[in-house]
């Protein structure tokens, strides 16, 4: 199972971005979707995630300004952040809990997308 994060960059204070992470290879279920982030000096942190059912979890920092997606025929999660904050900075990973083949759920990460809020 492979991840593609794409969607990053610079943005100033209150603006927006959308975050797009697509899984791909021999994947025969998904379960979790998500991302998480990460700043300089600071341990790796979840942001959103939302289950295959649809039932989502976001962290106390971003509730009310960010929105998780997932679109199953496409095997996508998106991150729509909006009303962005210096704070927000980090690298953003986007992540998986999906099995390949007849396999167990194991846990997969992208490579990872900067995003950068000026203020």
């Amino acid at each position: 199972v492979q991840l593609q994060a794409s969607g990053g960059g610079l943005v100033q204070a209150g603006g927006s971005l959308r975050l797009s992470c697509a899984a791909s290879g021999a994947i025969f279920r998904i379960d979790a979707m998500g991302w998480f982030r990460q700043a300089p000096g600071k341990p790796r942190e979840l942001v959103a995630l939302v289950t295959s059912s649809g039932l989502t979890n976001y962290a106390d920092s971003v509730k009310g300004r960010f929105t998780i997606a997932r679109d199953n025929a496409k095997n996508t999660v998106y991150l729509q952040m909006n009303s962005l904050k210096p704070e927000d900075t980090a690298v953003y990973y986007c992540y998986t809990r999906a099995s390949g083949g007849y396999g167990p759920l194991k846990d997969y990460w992208g490579q990872g997308t900067q995003v950068t809020v000026s203020s």
